[in-house]
């Protein structure tokens, strides 16, 4: 169906790297989840996971969200999240994390930071992804190791994004 629909996948996953943040981003509209359990069976990365607000894994269609690698998550409390998913990393010999860098798909100035802190934390590299709606293309970037200069860091991760248009571009990152 991929491929049907006219779209193609730029970069792969090194299978060397067993833990990773990936970070996809402009994050503009619902139909990037569709494509990212398409491109995450394409990928062969299956067993990758991504975090969700709470609400969407209530009764009835949770289970759907979980089925599909969610991990309910309360964004409404300091619950020290950063530290809750740097454990999932270091009790598991193998783990994938997706996560919208933007944490919305509303119209953002800037990223957040809390996936650079999952990543520098477990000392694992992000790799940047793009859902490419303006050329139909989902785009894999090379990993990069937080350094601990951050605003270096997410100059680089901005660099890659811009050439990235999302479904709803006016929602994209600035």
């Amino acid at each position: 169906m991929f491929k049907l629909f006219g779209w193609k996948t730029e970069g792969n996953f090194s299978p060397d790297i067993k833990k990773y943040v990936i970070a996809v981003a402009p994050h503009t509209s619902n139909w990037d989840f569709v494509v990212g359990v398409a491109a995450r069976s394409i990928f062969r990365i299956q067993k990758a996971r991504y975090l969700g607000k709470s609400s969407l894994f209530k009764p009835g269609i949770g289970w759907f969200f979980r089925l599909l690698g969610g991990y309910p998550v309360d964004r409404s409390s300091s619950n020290d999240m950063v530290q809750q998913v740097t454990k999932i990393f270091n009790d598991h010999e193998t783990f994938i994390l997706a996560m919208a860098p933007e944490g919305t798909r509303k119209k953002v100035e800037k990223l957040r930071t809390g996936f650079y802190y999952i990543a520098k934390s477990a000392n694992v590299p992000i790799i940047p992804v793009g859902f490419d709606f303006g050329g139909k293309r989902v785009v894999v970037g090379e990993p990069l190791y937080p350094t601990g200069n951050i605003e270096n860091d997410m100059e680089k991760m901005l660099e890659f994004y811009r050439t990235i248009k999302g479904k709803n571009p006016e929602l994209g990152i600035s």
